[in-house]
């Protein structure tokens, strides 16, 4: 049951990812990776909301695997991430690439800690 359940978390997640960056970087006429992140920062923040109410018995394990493990793991994308990263060493952009780790590990644990606190 618990696959069925990461499964149909992935397919939404999935698609999700994909129109929002898409839409995003239609947007935004940039070098820099705004769709990726946004998707990565609001799924962390989707995950410390998840995780918080699981640790304090509002959620159980079966909406885990859905939500978090199924549609956040579809939703956020660490490859994408690093290979655009690393597109924008090769392309010569290297501080957009230096900027894009560091605001990505700064936003998505601030928004994983925001998705905490508004939920405990």
């Amino acid at each position: 049951m618990t696959v069925l359940l990461v499964a149909l978390g992935a397919a939404a997640g999935a698609p999700l990812r994909y129109v929002t960056d898409r839409f995003i970087q239609s947007r935004v006429d940039a070098v820099f990776p705004w769709g990726t992140l946004g998707v990565n920062v609001v799924g962390s923040f989707v995950v410390g909301v998840v995780t918080a109410a699981s640790v304090e018995g509002r959620l159980n394990e079966d909406m885990v695997a859905l939500i978090a493990v199924g549609f956040c793991g579809a939703l956020t994308t660490y490859s994408t991430f690093s290979y655009e990263t690393l597109r924008l060493f090769e392309d010569g952009a290297r501080w957009y690439a230096f900027g894009n780790v560091v605001v990505s590990i700064l936003a998505g644990v601030a928004a994983a800690s925001a998705g905490w606190a508004l939920a405990s």
